[in-house]
């Protein structure tokens, strides 16, 4: 592993305008001057978060793929941030991840925020996103995944000290009436796994009256904020030192002792059994 360039774009958001979401962003990515391995934008970049899905999706290899192909290829980096995608008469909150050359991977929200009826729209995920790039192992999550960490729990393999991933990266569209829930658990998800955890959020009011003061941060293994901005719009590149990382991992290998367990559905009911729930 090499030390790794990423930059984070804190912005305001058009409500439910695509075109122009993209034409703002492409102008904030060539405002970022240096060379970068890595863009995150947003959850639901190019319209806010919106539950008209039915209005605004979009099928694969259409207008936000092809510009973030050509925001890939045009920088070098690999991009990521979430759109609403139609696929087979489904909608998704998904984020693309896209690299220079086109090859690209699709990572769809899990956990559907349903305080905001998310649930009644668009589809959940099933499976994790954890992509290799520049020599790190990047898991990419959206928004309310935050709150359950079994999800994004890091996997390791002890004998070899190899994790699933290195660096854990959530896009959000998160309220600023919760915004201390989103800096403690961007901390919480450092630590437990033992991974840099960056997090992007939106800044600015969204057409339905909700207010957002972005507080993006760059967190550490120990879970130390190594960056964080709040209520501007920003645009920040910073590097993870490879070297730290593995340093840290080294000296506090707490995944040593960590509980050993799966995901299986029936695991959950043999869980359920014990405890007395089903």
């Amino acid at each position: 592993m090499q030390d790794l360039r990423i930059t984070l774009v804190q912005s305001d958001l058009h409500w439910e305008d695509v075109g122009a979401n993209l034409a703002m962003f492409e102008e904030k990515i060539w405002q970022i001057g240096s060379a970068t391995d890595v863009i995150v934008l947003p959850e639901m970049f190019t319209t806010g978060f919106t539950m008209r899905a039915d209005k605004l999706a979009e099928l694969m290899n259409m207008r936000t793929f092809k510009w973030m192909r050509q925001m890939a290829d045009q920088t070098g980096a690999l991009i990521l941030g979430s759109f609403i995608a139609s696929v087979h008469d489904r909608f998704f909150n998904r984020l693309l991840w896209m690299e220079p050359g086109g090859n690209f991977k699709t990572y769809d929200k899990r956990h559907l925020f349903r305080m905001a009826g998310e649930h009644a729209v668009f589809s959940p995920g099933e499976s994790l996103l954890i992509g290799h790039w520049k020599g790190w192992r990047i898991c990419p999550l959206i928004c309310y995944d935050l709150r359950f960490p079994v999800w994004s729990r890091n996997r390791w393999n002890v004998s070899l000290k190899k994790p699933a991933y290195d660096l854990l990266v959530y896009v959000a569209n998160w309220p600023q009436v919760r915004s201390s829930a989103w800096e403690i658990l961007l901390k919480a998800r450092a630590i437990e796994n033992l991974s840099y955890v960056v997090g992007v959020n939106r800044v600015g009011l969204d057409g339905n009256g909700i207010e957002y003061s972005g507080n993006s941060a760059i967190i550490s293994p120990k879970g130390e904020a190594i960056f964080s901005v709040e209520g501007v719009e920003a645009i920040k590149t910073i590097e993870l030192n490879a070297h730290s990382l593995q340093a840290y991992r080294d000296k506090f290998p707490a995944f040593l002792d960590a509980d050993d367990f799966n995901l299986e559905i029936g695991e959950y009911e043999e869980r359920d059994q014990l405890f007395g729930l089903s």
